[in-house]
């Protein structure tokens, strides 16, 4: 009995979900630097190398990690393909060169004091190099080793992380989310249960107009029913869509008022969505904001903390990062060397410290919380926050002893105790004002009007073409471009500014590439051996997802939902 001769509290312990979500845009065979293959091969460097190594020395300290990791499809065929080993093995030659090159010109510069960093980069490079040799240049085996081995859950999303609840057509979102299925099983050996819905964005059934000049529907079916026809069980969102808490801005941090007076449900409870249909139900998980904005936010959070790596102070020649934080408020300018050994301590107390917070939620749960849920990019961890995948580490190694929360996957969660309470949600993503704005304003219109209508003319021929064997090619490859140009990257790109030309063409090049391909499935008479002559063209620079037939065949089939 406790002091107060109450019974000890017997209740399940309350579980952690931690979930990365995994993505890039389609950047191979189109230029290298900034934003072509060197942004894949900085983020495996970065992010995905030291995550590897992350779960190989879990493994061997016999601790699991049971993290829940998205991987989107089309960031799976890049690391797959081999010009992605090709480049990266460029790029760490390019790496290490300029690494060897850094002492002798920081000596010319009066910058001798951070030589030692040089070498500390030199090491973190070389020790990345062995585990991408140790793993066969194979991140893709490599991740399908720890789920095979039950250590990790793997999801899917999207095949190429389409702006769902914007696309006019629901053969276009059907297409998506049966290639992200297809491709998830052939990459990793199984059927993803779980899908990282781009952008968390959600729109549940009714009418459909985005813009008072576009398209309209009088009736359209929700996200939930097209997740539950192409085979997923659960998915995501953010709180806000819920009505669990405030909402906040995923990149600023900042909170945003809640549009509703109604009483707030729990974010540490999974729900239903939708009506079961054939004894398949959907659940959705919900991001917990408490949590989150500690890991998020580089003003409030973590990655702020003066000993960590500077993210914006880079020196070149070579591209190295020497400096710390030191004060988030700091100008570049006034910012101290990096020393890696406090970083790392300061990681562990992080990590400490985070446990605690799940641990006070833990104590003061509801008795009808189940878990907390804590979704970030996984690139965040390495990336933008070097010492993140350091932070994750300590996290489970410091889980595995707490016998107040217990780390386990989504999947796992939601089987233990599968939601027993129906919710019906809002429009909503977990972007900017927590709605559609950041993929749908004044800059982006002109990308959905020129979309919508590529839509329409590529769903409309496919039932008078798709018997046809000799066109085959040709509609794969049409799909594939429009696929490709659904991209939620080039309307976020083009919105933030911050490299909207690129965006802008890529778009451009995908509808381009679409637009010559359709004529030779409208016109009954077109001269398809011209058309497959064009079609490999395109797939000679735009060749993901070996085979679409199937899925474009499911994705057409105007009773499927």
């Amino acid at each position: 009995m406790s002091a107060a001769g109450a019974a000890p509290d017997s209740r399940q312990r309350i579980r952690f979900v931690l979930t990365l979500h995994s993505h890039l845009p389609w950047v191979l065979h189109h230029g290298r630097w900034p934003h072509g293959s060197d942004w894949i091969c900085e983020a495996a460097l970065d992010s995905y190398l030291p995550l590897i190594a992350m779960l190989e020395a879990l493994e061997h300290e016999d601790v699991p990690p049971p993290l829940t990791l998205g991987i989107t499809p089309i960031l799976a065929a890049q690391f797959a393909h081999p010009s992605f080993r090709d480049e990266l093995d460029h790029y760490f030659e390019h790496r290490l060169q300029t690494i060897r090159e850094a002492p002798e010109s920081l000596r010319q510069t009066g910058d001798a004091h951070l030589v030692p960093l040089a070498e500390f980069w030199r090491e973190h490079i070389e020790t990345l190099h062995s585990t991408w040799i140790r793993i066969g240049k194979d991140l893709i085996a490599a991740f399908r080793r720890h789920a095979l081995a039950g250590r990790i859950e793997l999801i899917s999303s999207a095949a190429t992380h389409g702006f769902l609840p914007l696309l006019s057509r629901d053969e276009s979102i059907r297409l998506q989310l049966l290639v992200g299925r297809s491709e998830h099983a052939r990459h990793f050996g199984d059927l993803p249960r779980g899908c990282w819905v781009p952008e968390c964005a959600y729109r549940p059934s009714g009418p459909w107009q985005p813009l008072w000049n576009g398209p309209r529907r009088a009736l359209r079916v929700g996200i939930e029913d097209h997740l539950r026809y192409s085979g997923f069980q659960f998915f995501f969102v953010d709180a806000h869509l819920v009505e669990a808490g405030e909402m906040y801005d995923l990149y600023s941090g900042a909170a945003r008022p809640r549009a509703t007076t109604l009483p707030k449900r729990s974010p540490y409870v999974g729900y239903r969505v939708g009506n079961a249909t054939r004894g398949r139900p959907i659940f959705v998980l919900v991001r917990d904001p408490a949590t989150t904005a500690k890991v998020w936010s580089r003003h409030e959070g973590y990655p702020g903390d003066g000993a960590y790596l500077e993210f914006h102070k880079i020196r070149q020649p070579g591209g190295l990062k020497l400096w710390r934080v030191t004060d988030a408020k700091a100008d570049l300018g006034d910012k101290l060397p990096y020393v890696p050994r406090d970083a790392r301590a300061m990681a562990a107390r992080h990590a400490a410290h985070f446990q605690s917070l799940l641990d006070v939620i833990s104590r003061t749960a509801a008795d009808e919380d189940r878990e907390i849920v804590a979704p970030f990019d996984t690139e965040l961890f390495g990336h933008w926050w070097f010492e993140g995948v350091d932070f994750l580490r300590y996290l489970y190694e410091d889980l595995f002893v707490d016998a107040e929360v217990q780390a386990v996957t989504a999947g796992t969660a939601l089987r233990d105790t599968p939601p027993d309470t129906a919710i019906r949600m809002g429009t909503g993503s977990w972007g900017k004002d927590g709605n559609f704005s950041m993929w749908m304003n004044p800059e982006t219109e002109w990308t959905w009007h020129r979309l919508w209508a590529l839509e329409e003319r590529f769903w409309n021929a496919i039932p008078r073409i798709i018997p046809r064997w000799d066109a085959r090619p040709v509609i794969e490859q049409a799909a594939r471009e429009l696929l490709l140009a659904q991209s939620s990257d080039w309307q976020f790109i083009i919105t933030t500014g911050a490299a909207a030309d690129y965006a802008i063409k890529r778009f451009n090049e995908h509808c381009a590439a679409l637009e010559e391909l359709l004529p030779f499935l409208e016109h009954e008479h077109a001269d398809m051996a011209a058309g497959r002559d064009v079609a490999a063209r395109h797939y000679a620079v735009d060749d993901p997802f070996p085979e679409l037939m199937g899925a474009i065949a499911a994705a057409s089939d105007v009773t499927a939902v």
